[in-house]
């Protein structure tokens, strides 16, 4: 289990059931990259792009937005972005950590220069959070 004390890569999800985000960073420099947007069709597909970053990026920790209600509670796209996270430290054995994500992208939508490439601005968005949360 990565120490966040000790440098170590992450990779951030921004789940969705069309397309997926990913950025990834590191505990150095606490700054996320986006790098992709998987909009495969197909679960399976999905995953073998997710397996291909993962050989790639080798990260030590998941993480995946959790997408809530503004008053914080769950909806169905909860429920579907904790099931992806689970599939992901099953299929990869990593460990996965769950990332508020109800601005994001209200934040990218506003800023007309982030609107390419939303999914993966909105992951590394994500992992900028998790970043500032645990300092």
């Amino acid at each position: 289990m990565p120490d966040l004390k000790d440098e170590c890569t992450v990779m951030a999800f921004d789940y969705g059931t069309r397309r997926i985000g990913v950025a990834v960073g590191n505990t150095l420099t606490q700054a996320g990259q986006p790098i992709q947007t998987i909009a495969e069709d197909g679960k399976e597909a999905r995953f073998k792009a997710i397996e291909s970053l993962i050989k790639e990026w080798q990260p030590d920790l998941l993480l995946v937005g959790l997408p809530c209600h503004p008053d914080g509670a769950e909806h169905e796209m909860t429920v579907q972005a904790k099931r992806f996270g689970n599939q992901l430290n099953g299929r990869f054995g990593l460990r996965v950590e769950w990332v508020d994500e109800r601005y994001t992208s209200a934040v990218l939508e506003g800023n007309p220069e982030m609107r390419d490439n939303l999914d993966a601005q909105s992951a590394a968005l994500i992992l900028e959070q998790y970043f500032h949360e645990k300092n």
